[in-house]
């Protein structure tokens, strides 16, 4: 057997668990700014009312395999179903990996939409504000200016009213392309690829505390992502643990096994993530 990368999905999702079919999140708006109360008036009043509701459908995932009659009466069951077992342990965790990966993979395809109906990243989020947008203004490569533009971005997010919040980056997601780039930008001393005596503000600032994280399942080498510290965004709701069953096939004699397990990976809140496809 190979050797496996880390986990790298509760990088992308924050961790929860369900004891239903679904969860569903529903945003609500929130009130807007106060207006002036001229003198003897009746005082304004407003309503607040619901947003975007996002369902996290739970779905099962099962694999198994097979240990022969014949396996079995050569004694061979151990030898065979320790490999087997350790193969069947490395596709769970991998399709675990790709289905999670896949949010982020998806996040500019049109139809995978969320509670909003747009895309997980996209210039045209609908509002009670006006449509927003968690996407770089214009599409670019990483860079230290395109990252600094997008933490910009980040720090002008308002709420579906319009009200100004604190939504700060905490890290840098990267595909293996970009692993190194990432790196030189983020951790020069001085202004990174220029003759400039200049400090790296980015690396002064501290810009993202959880760091830079590599993920191997991201499938475009251009795309990058900022997460922040929006609560309830990106979410993985573990419905059924895996577990791992096994019996004996009456009609064939044959050892059977299988692993199974349930869960969920979507988001609630699309100011949680931001990114760009790059060019």
């Amino acid at each position: 057997m190979y050797n496996e990368h880390i986990e790298e999905f509760p990088e992308l999702f924050e961790s929860e668990t369900s004891d239903k079919a679904y969860e569903e999140d529903v945003e609500i708006t929130g009130f807007g700014l106060a207006p002036v109360k001229p003198q003897g008036e009746a005082i304004q009043y407003d309503t607040e009312s619901q947003g975007a509701v996002s369902r996290y459908t739970h779905v099962a995932y099962a694999l198994g395999y097979i240990v022969t009659y014949e396996e079995l009466r050569d004694d061979l069951y151990e030898a065979v179903s320790k490999r087997r077992a350790q193969a069947l342990a490395f596709s769970m965790r991998q399709t675990k990996e790709n289905i999670g990966a896949s949010v982020y993979n998806n996040a500019f395809t049109s139809g995978y939409n969320g509670g909003d109906g747009t895309t997980l990243i996209s210039a045209t989020h609908p509002t009670l504000a006006g449509n927003q947008s968690n996407q770089l203004t214009t599409a670019a490569d990483i860079s230290e200016v395109a990252i600094e533009d997008l933490t910009i971005q980040i720090m002008q997010t308002v709420n579906n009213r319009g009200l100004k919040i604190s939504n700060l980056p905490q890290s840098l997601h990267v595909p293996p392309q970009q692993w190194y780039e990432a790196n030189r930008i983020l951790k020069s001393v001085l202004q990174n690829d220029t003759a400039n005596n200049a400090i790296n503000v980015l690396k002064a600032t501290n810009v993202f505390p959880k760091g830079i994280k590599i993920n191997h399942y991201f499938t475009s080498a251009t795309a990058w992502f900022v997460r922040t510290n929006i609560p309830r965004g990106l979410q993985y709701f573990e419905r059924e643990a895996i577990s791992f069953d096994q019996d004996n096939d009456f009609d064939t004699k044959n050892a059977k096994a299988a692993c199974y397990e349930r869960y969920s990976f979507y988001w609630t809140d699309w100011r949680q993530l931001w990114g760009t496809p790059g060019v």
